[in-house]
């Protein structure tokens, strides 16, 4: 209520508070479907539990940024354009996130990823973040990836100093006639598909000398735990599935 304040909504009476994610996907109607989405959904937090049966089952998952991404391909009409941000972990995520990426290649053109530095969001969170841009109605065929590089003499963002949208105005003059250059490359669906959705795909224009900065090294072991957690929630399962059916010879 305070932010809403701030920023000059002195009579916020029609801002309701409540979950969006609370209400099952089935619910929301044709007629109360948008043309336009820009967001920044919560990320890096777990929902409660139960919120999760409020979707299809194989987008069944309690992490909030995910289930707001299947929302937003379902609240977009036809020719419906969204633009939001995502953190890294959804790009190289696996399981559920899988299937989400799929079903948003194949229902909507995601032709472009930003790509931003580390401390965009500090000092509330050092997730790495994206910007994705998608059109609903019609699959993807390519998706452009620009990354958005520092200003000069800066190595981070912080609280006192900020990103600033005058940043983004190389992005501006890029959008409309796009071409490969040492911040922007392309790759086609095809390669997605193949390399099982990953969308964490790094510049092919940047020459790695060396093992690696510290942010690009904790975004590699974001992953790797990411990964060990898949892998022991497939173990357990396995594990149950077993003694099941062991339990039901000795009765």
């Amino acid at each position: 209520m305070t932010n809403l304040l701030l920023h000059d909504i002195d009579v916020p009476s029609n801002v309701r508070h409540g979950n969006t994610l609370a209400r099952p996907l089935r619910d929301w109607s044709p007629k109360e479907r948008v043309d336009v989405i820009v967001t920044n959904p919560p990320f890096g937090g777990m929902e409660e539990d139960g919120i999760e049966n409020n979707f299809p089952t194989e987008f069944r998952t309690r992490e909030t940024a995910d289930l707001f991404l299947v929302l937003l391909m379902k609240l977009l009409k036809p020719g419906g354009r969204a633009g939001l941000v995502l953190p890294d972990g959804t790009l190289f995520g696996e399981g559920v996130k899988t299937r989400i990426k799929e079903a948003l290649l194949a229902d909507c053109n995601l032709h472009t990823i930003v790509r931003l530095p580390n401390g965009v969001f500090s000092p509330y969170t050092g997730i790495r973040t994206n910007l994705l841009f998608f059109t609903k109605g019609q699959p993807t065929t390519e998706v452009w990836y620009y990354e958005h590089p520092y200003p000069p003499g800066a190595k981070s963002y912080n609280k006192t100093k900020p990103i600033r949208i005058e940043e983004f105005e190389p992005e501006k003059a890029w959008w409309v006639n796009r071409l490969e250059n040492e911040q922007a490359w392309r790759v086609s669906v095809d390669q997605i598909k193949a390399g099982n959705y990953n969308l964490d795909l790094k510049n092919p224009h940047k020459i790695e000398d060396g093992p690696g900065d510290v942010e690009h090294l904790l975004a590699e072991y974001e992953k790797l735990l990411a990964q060990i957690a898949e892998t022991r929630a497939a173990v357990k399962k396995e594990l149950h599935s077993a003694l099941t059916v062991r339990q039901g010879f000795v009765q």
